[in-house]
């Protein structure tokens, strides 16, 4: 027998005014030139998507692969390390902290997802949760890593999966939930 509550959702008790992820003038002209230089097709050089990510509080290196149409949320809430690939149409929605570890790699179409909403409350209420995708982890292509997953290293999440807890290091997951489906075995 299905159980439920009297209680219902009530979207206009929904407040996030504690959410303040910076000033309106700097999230608007990042928003700004995020289009024209980033989430751009226009073939705009690296070293110019690193500086302007740098000149809006990114920590990212020198040696970070960022393909076009790449839509980055806040990048003062992003920290990228040596020789990352961020691939075609990721998207990485960082309400709060991602980190995204050396020789990591995001596949085209991937979605970095650090909010929520609480379910059980009434007023939905806003959730946010970091993301850690480690040394050497693999999002695959059109994947989506959830709130507050580590992505362990090493670790790959296969196409189109959906990582919605913790990743193992050096394990291959699959599937919506994302299942380790075995182990991932490099050579030289």
């Amino acid at each position: 027998m299905e159980k439920t509550s009297k209680a219902q959702t009530d979207l206009s008790l929904y407040n996030n005014s504690w959410y303040k992820p910076g000033s309106k003038i700097k999230i608007f002209f990042w928003y700004l030139f995020s289009r024209i230089f980033i989430n751009t097709y226009l073939p705009v050089p690296m070293f110019i998507k690193r500086w302007l990510l740098v000149l809006f509080g990114a920590k990212i290196s020198n040696s970070a692969v960022i393909k076009p149409k790449v839509n980055i949320k806040y990048p003062w809430l992003l920290e990228v390390a040596e020789h990352v690939w961020i691939g075609e149409n990721v998207w990485i929605d960082n309400l709060t902290m991602v980190t995204l570890e050396a020789n990591s790699c995001l596949s085209q179409g991937c979605l970095l997802l650090t909010g929520n909403h609480d379910f059980t409350k009434i007023s939905f209420d806003l959730i946010t949760k970091p993301i850690v995708v480690k040394t050497g982890a693999w999002i695959g292509a059109k994947a989506t890593v959830c709130p507050g997953v580590t992505v362990g290293s090493h670790a790959v999440l296969t196409v189109g999966s959906v990582a919605t807890k913790d990743l193992l290091p050096f394990g291959i997951y699959q599937g919506n939930p994302a299942v380790m489906v075995k182990n991932r075995t490099l050579t030289s």
